[in-house]
């Protein structure tokens, strides 16, 4: 469980609002040689922020600066990063941007950065040119200027993310759109389903398996060893976004794996499965095993009963297998009629320590 604070929730920094405050403080540095030990940006959001600057260093051809990634109260797996940019002049004109230390580099096509380029996304990349142009601007200086935003401990952070699946090797991306961290942001769940949704695309597949965590893709990728790691996807809660990006991507078949928590949800027809979203439905679940030949008493427990779970258990037990495969053939009902038709859905119910209870597939 997140330790959600008991307080209004305090908003943060994207890593982007903190490598274009470095690349502030990191040119102003170079043209003053003076260090400079505080940057004022304006970031999409629609105000400006002053970011706190350290480890400054310069010579007259170069500068860099660093500061410290506050997410505020989002569990970010960049929260507390270091950001550092260096900063140089260079022949020629314009503001060329690239990734040094611990900034991940695109190698698979599907992302918004070309293969080849630094991990720094398109809003980022802007901030930080036009940032660098208006002080350019302001002190008059008519010269090319070079931006290196570096990570020190990117790589290692980078473990705890999706990057390495979806083509980002050796580092963090660069991100934010806004400026701001939001926490417990679905936005941001939903672009990194997004993100390997059009990666998987362009590996040229068009079945992706969709699971609501860790431990049910674990179990997703043993059941489907004839697929790549890019068609397995985590979607968290999201089981409508999911299964209607999958078809805008041009996916023809969407597999889910899970476990009976959540998927009983979906087979009531709830696509958004978080634990707060809708009750589960146990006279729904009862209603089920009724019609596989459950007796009398089991049905009134399981409209009793305190989880799914435990309601899988109990038919398990007893060997009503066929209550399965009905609840995933509800799934797969729900899901192609929440995407208008047009694919193929298959779901697939595994205990919570991985056994195989029953699927259902349907061509829609």
């Amino acid at each position: 469980m997140l330790d959600v604070p008991n307080r209004p929730l305090r908003h943060g920094y994207t890593t982007g609002a903190c490598a274009t405050a470095c690349a502030k403080g990191a040119l102003l540095t170079l043209i003053e040689q003076a260090p400079v030990t505080s940057a004022t940006i304006w970031i999409p959001a629609g105000e400006w922020v002053e970011f706190s600057l350290q480890d400054v260093e310069f010579t007259k051809d170069m500068a860099s600066v660093t500061t410290i990634k506050d997410g505020g109260d989002d569990p970010d797996a960049t929260h507390g990063a270091r950001i550092v940019a260096t900063v140089s002049f260079i022949e020629g004109d314009g503001v060329e941007i690239d990734g040094g230390v611990g900034v991940g580099r695109v190698t698979k096509p599907g992302l918004p950065i070309p293969v080849g380029l630094a991990a720094i996304n398109p809003v980022p990349r802007k901030m930080i040119r036009e940032t660098v142009e208006a002080v350019l601007a302001e002190y008059g200086i008519q010269r090319g200027v070079k931006v290196v935003i570096s990570v020190p401990d990117g790589e290692e952070i980078a473990k705890k993310t999706l990057n390495e699946r979806l083509g980002i090797v050796g580092g963090i991306s660069i991100l934010g759109t806004r400026g701001i961290v939001v926490p417990f942001s679905t936005a941001s769940y939903k672009a990194s389903i997004a993100y390997a949704m059009n990666v998987a695309k362009e590996q040229g597949l068009t079945t992706v398996v969709l699971t609501t965590g860790g431990r049910s893709e674990k179990y997703a990728i043993r059941m489907f060893p004839e697929l790549p790691i890019e068609a397995f996807v985590e979607m968290g809660d999201f089981v409508g976004f999911s299964a209607k990006h999958a078809k805008r991507t041009g996916m023809r078949e969407v597999r889910f794996v899970g476990m009976m928590g959540k998927f009983s949800k979906v087979a009531q027809g709830v696509m958004m499965v978080h634990a707060k979203s809708a009750p589960i439905d146990f006279g729904f679940l009862a209603s089920i095993a009724a019609d596989v030949g459950a007796p009398a008493e089991l049905c009134q427990a399981i409209r009793e009963a305190n989880t799914a779970s435990q309601v899988g258990d109990w038919m398990l037990e007893r060997g009503y297998r066929e209550f399965f495969d009905r609840l995933a053939y509800a799934c797969c009902t729900h899901v192609l009629q929440h995407v208008d038709g047009g694919m193929r859905i298959r779901t697939d119910l595994t205990t919570l320590a991985g056994e195989y209870l029953g699927g259902a597939q349907i061509d829609g």
